[in-house]
């Protein structure tokens, strides 16, 4: 099979993809395993072969994926039924004071933006935006767009949220790294996009709050303490960073045979740290605070169906990879563009900001990238932290331009009442700022490691 016929392969299954999920609006699951086996045919690949590199790729990735996401679903409902976000989100507002509300806000975001989804997190952080707003008189685009923005970069840059983590798998880079430097880039970028972009753009679009009928009340138990709140967050954060750090010192200095290094390898697997976080949160944030045993069965159960489904996408974009390394089409691409001295993460940053901007979902576009480069990263020897700084810069292409094909967008239209021109001039330009600010911080850093 020549050169030629394996990239017009790629090229029209890729194609096919984004057609089948834009114009057709077929479920990106179905519609990744269809491009997939197309890819396939075109490239010559017997059909036993396809068989088992969709057999390969799905299984090969649901192995670490689907228990990930799907501590992480159940952690993240146990927080928000809780009241756990909301009361992180009024200590700080006290810490900081009403002047710097818009930087705690940003910081809020960030933090609630680890474990649970961006539109959950929005949703549930709605009621204090509406009560600042109407109490200050300002824009509500004052205290949303830095909401968004620290809940957009956690949500696409530091796992355990879906897309890094299945980047993260996809890519075969370590998870400690990358959640070092999602929160390394992630800080200044979400301080750019978020109240100094909120703070120019609210001069510009002045939104009111709704009534304050139109308001939900907190929940029936209450919100947990705040102390309560940051421990649950930091805690599989920290198992999982500590076991990343404690095996390059041991690596360095020969301990690997250690039982500490061990002991800290197990628990800060991301499969041990989110199960010991989750349980956690069940005991301190549920059933000591009132919550029923069945009460908790029903919000475990509830936080699975979302979660079904990005398993499923990440799964069948691990069929796409594997597909791609069985048909040589990686290894072709990844040959060229040794050759051609293109830099591996421009290419996978472009990916992801045209996968985005024509289908909408940031998670197909995160998906879809990464399993066209993982083929190709060992022709460019790829570090530990080439690797980590590849997943945040194909997911700081994924948040590029949200606009009408997105879901997001037309969360944040009905919830702040903006005009589709509003929203393009808020919320498509703030991901749009993360998105390029984002990479540039990657290419930055990667001049030095």
């Amino acid at each position: 099979m020549n050169e030629l016929t394996l990239l017009f392969s790629l090229v029209f299954s890729v194609t096919l993809l984004l057609v089948l999920v834009l114009r057709y609006k077929m479920q990106a699951f179905l519609a990744l395993i269809l491009a997939s086996v197309c890819m396939g045919l075109m490239a010559g690949m017997p059909f036993q072969g396809i068989i088992d590199g969709i057999t390969e790729g799905m299984g090969g990735t649901l192995g670490f994926v689907a228990v990930v996401v799907g501590l992480g679903a159940i952690f993240g409902q146990i927080l928000e039924t809780s009241g756990g976000a909301q009361a992180l989100a009024d200590r700080l507002i006290k810490t900081f004071g009403k002047e710097k509300v818009p930087w705690a806000l940003s910081l809020t975001g960030f933090f609630i933006g680890i474990p649970i989804f961006l539109d959950v997190g929005f949703i549930i952080m709605i009621p204090v935006l509406y009560s600042l707003s109407r109490e200050t008189k300002r824009s509500l685009l004052t205290y949303a767009i830095p909401l968004l923005a620290g809940l957009a970069v956690t949500h696409a840059f530091v796992p355990p949220t879906p897309g890094p983590v299945a980047v993260s798998e996809i890519l075969g880079a370590d998870m400690g790294y990358v959640i070092l430097y999602g929160i390394l880039i992630g800080f200044p970028v979400a301080a750019l996009a978020g109240p100094l972009f909120g703070r120019y753009i609210s001069r510009k679009i002045y939104v009111l709050p709704p009534s304050e009928s139109e308001i939900s009340a907190p929940g029936k138990h209450g919100f947990p303490p705040f102390w309560q709140v940051a421990c649950m967050i930091g805690l599989p954060l920290f198992l999982i960073v500590a076991n990343t750090v404690s095996g390059a010192v041991a690596k360095a200095y020969g301990m690997e045979d250690m039982l500490w290094v061990k002991i800290a390898e197990f628990i800060g697997h991301p499969f041990l740290a989110l199960t010991i976080a989750t349980l956690m949160a069940i005991y301190f944030l549920g059933i000591k605070r009132g919550f029923s045993r069945e009460e908790i069965l029903n919000i475990s159960t509830k936080s699975l169906a979302p979660a079904g489904v990005i398993i499923l996408i990440t799964g069948a974009g691990g069929v796409l990879k594997q597909l791609l390394i069985d048909s040589g089409i990686g290894n072709m691409l990844a040959e060229y563009l040794s050759n051609a001295h293109f830099s591996p993460l421009v290419l996978a940053w472009l990916l992801a900001m045209i996968v985005r901007i024509t289908q909408g979902s940031a998670t197909v576009a995160m998906i879809t990238s990464a399993g066209i480069m993982a083929p190709m990263l060992g022709a460019f020897s790829m570090t530990p932290s080439g690797c980590a700084l590849m997943v945040i810069a194909i997911a700081a292409g994924a948040t590029t331009f949200s606009h009408v094909n997105d879901s997001g967008f037309w969360l944040v239209c009905r919830y702040l009442g903006l005009t589709e021109k509003q929203a393009l001039s808020s919320w498509s330009i703030m991901e749009t700022i993360i998105s390029f600010f984002g990479f540039g911080l990657v290419l930055l850093i990667s001049f030095f490691v």
